[in-house]
């Protein structure tokens, strides 16, 4: 369906919708599934929204999927336009659709939820892997530095030198977290050559002959601030979870420190909880 219906188009709508349906992306069903009901109380522009955020969370209607304008729903419904505007309105304001001229109005729907189990050390890399999801990276800074505050972290001398890289993490193309990410180049110079698009943890382990043994971990909740919301595209500061972690090698030494803030319409961990013994 494109994004503007004409007037016979939306009179052609009205005309079939006793037909059987059997998805919400085909315009003859979202019509028929978002149509109001005048039995409740409910304001019929709450009740538009409501059944449009529940086809959008559900993914019964994907990103970018074009819905009707203003002008065709109210048609297609048989309500007034200023009740499908102001339904319109809240969606936009909750970020859940976009107006791009001549596209007409696109859904804005969120990557799909993931819940990734905690309680072993894995990088993102693998993470997204075990969910059968393609991890890729874009690399936002890549460094060496010296910084006194990441020094005290380590426990290192200040003149000490560090590998800081920021990526931004994404799981089939979706962004997922901005990884903020400082590595000891005292045990593990070779990470000075690393470009940052493979893992961190197999090239630790691997190239520099690092095993990795434990990793100390704090997760809070976060609004994200600009960069953040740059990245993940959001228009408002949004829920995020803020990972900060500190990883160690198998002699003892830490290699990592890592602040990675994950989207939280995207992100939520499962943790396995068992009764002692």
């Amino acid at each position: 369906m494109g994004g503007r219906m004409s007037k016979l188009d939306a009179m052609n709508v009205k005309s079939h919708l006793k037909t059987p349906v059997v998805a919400a992306n085909d315009s003859v069903a979202f019509i028929d599934k978002i149509r109001p009901d005048g039995g409740i109380s409910e304001p019929v522009y709450k009740q538009l929204l409501r059944r449009i955020v529940q086809l959008i969370e559900s993914g019964e209607i994907v990103d970018g999927y074009s819905l009707p304008s203003e002008r065709a729903l109210a048609e297609a419904l048989d309500l007034s336009r200023t009740t499908v505007r102001r339904c319109y309105e809240e969606l936009r304001a909750r970020d859940h659709i976009d107006t791009n001229g001549r596209a007409g109005v696109t859904v804005k729907a969120p990557p799909k939820r993931i819940a990734p189990e905690m309680g072993r050390l894995k990088g993102f890399t693998e993470e997204m892997r075990e969910l059968g999801i393609v991890p890729s990276a874009r690399i936002l800074e890549h460094r060496i530095v010296v910084d006194r505050t990441i020094a005290s972290i380590f426990n290192r001398p200040a003149s000490n030198r560090f590998l800081k890289i920021v990526r931004l993490r994404l799981g089939d193309g979706n962004p997922m977290s901005r990884e903020v990410a400082w590595y000891d180049l005292t045990p593990a110079a070779k990470l000075a050559d690393w470009d940052g698009n493979s893992s961190a943890y197999q090239f630790l382990q691997q190239e520099c002959g690092l095993p990795l043994r434990n990793a100390e971990q704090t997760i809070e909740a976060v609004i994200c601030n600009e960069e953040e919301m740059e990245v993940f595209g959001f228009e408002e500061p949004g829920p995020c979870l803020l990972l900060k972690r500190k990883t160690y090698a198998d002699n003892g030494v830490m290699v990592e420190y890592v602040e990675g803030t994950f989207r939280g319409d995207a992100y939520t961990y499962r943790v396995e909880l068992k009764m002692p013994a």
